[in-house]
């Protein structure tokens, strides 16, 4: 099919065109206090006393909080403005801005649980903890189906983590796992969210890589995505979302998406449900 036969051709997928709204968004202390205070009680409330500025940080967060007991799966990646999330040597430290940053670690703190795949645990070894903003750690979460990851791993001390896997391996005192079984394309996402919620989870978040991103994309399993962007290019080096191929433009994602300013880094918020 040559690029006339396409321009022809009706596109039916597309969404009718709207305006992005852009906005800057500040998260100011008792716009924070209000967010957990939500978290914790289910019942979201923004104050009208509030700055534009801080209606627009309460925008962006409040979504993640969910409705009722319904579960909630979000997913956030940090990306330069060429779409790297680290150099072709594997430097990923300071991809995202302070703010970019902190924005990561409110996610965590409204989650109830983290994911990560295996690559991401032993290449970052991240802790997945809450330190940067005020709020409680979430239960950290990996994607290990072969039991590739090291028992002294950042991400198995302290509190609760629970390992997703499809082999028999022995996991430290207090790790708990999920077996799931394991096909051509990997752990079966559906299962793997299941399990989650059985378990208590109900506000999950995807933090990385971007191949376990995509895979529960793929999936249709995602709700929520933030896409974080600091003003730097990279050049080269791993992408940051990976979902399965398209042929067509008229067969992509189109979400409805807003965009949030946080002084060092932007935020676009894709709502994967509207």
């Amino acid at each position: 099919m040559n690029q006339h036969e396409r321009i022809e051709k009706p596109v039916t997928a597309r969404r009718a065109e709207t305006p992005m709204p852009v906005a800057g968004a500040t998260v100011t202390d008792r716009v924070w206090e209000a967010l957990l205070a939500a978290r914790r009680s289910g019942q979201p409330k923004r104050s009208d006393s509030w700055t534009p500025a801080e209606r627009a940080g309460w925008d962006l967060y409040a979504p993640l909080l969910g409705q009722g007991d319904r579960p909630l799966v979000f997913a956030q990646i940090g990306q330069s403005l060429d779409g790297r999330v680290a150099t072709v040597d594997g430097d990923a430290a300071d991809v995202s801005g302070p703010e970019g940053l902190k924005h990561l670690h409110r996610c965590r703190a409204l989650a109830d649980c983290v994911i990560v795949g295996a690559n991401t645990a032993i290449q970052d070894n991240p802790r997945l903890t809450v330190r940067l903003v005020k709020g409680d750690n979430p239960a950290r979460v990996v994607i290990d189906p072969r039991g590739r990851l090291a028992d002294d791993a950042a991400v198995m001390a302290g509190e609760r983590c629970l390992v997703v896997q499809a082999c028999e391996r022995e996991r430290p005192a207090g790790v708990e796992t999920l077996k799931v079984a394991m096909s051509a394309e990997g752990l079966d996402a559906v299962s793997i969210i299941a399990g989650l919620i059985d378990r208590g989870f109900r506000r999950i978040m995807i933090e990385g890589g971007g191949i376990t991103i995509g895979h529960f994309m793929d999936a249709d399993l995602i709700d929520r995505l933030h896409v974080g962007i600091a003003p730097l290019i990279i050049g080269a080096g791993p992408s940051g979302l990976t979902t399965s191929p398209v042929s067509l433009l008229a067969q992509a994602k189109r979400p409805q998406t807003f965009v949030y300013g946080l002084a060092s880094d932007i935020v676009v918020d894709c709502d994967l449900r509207a």
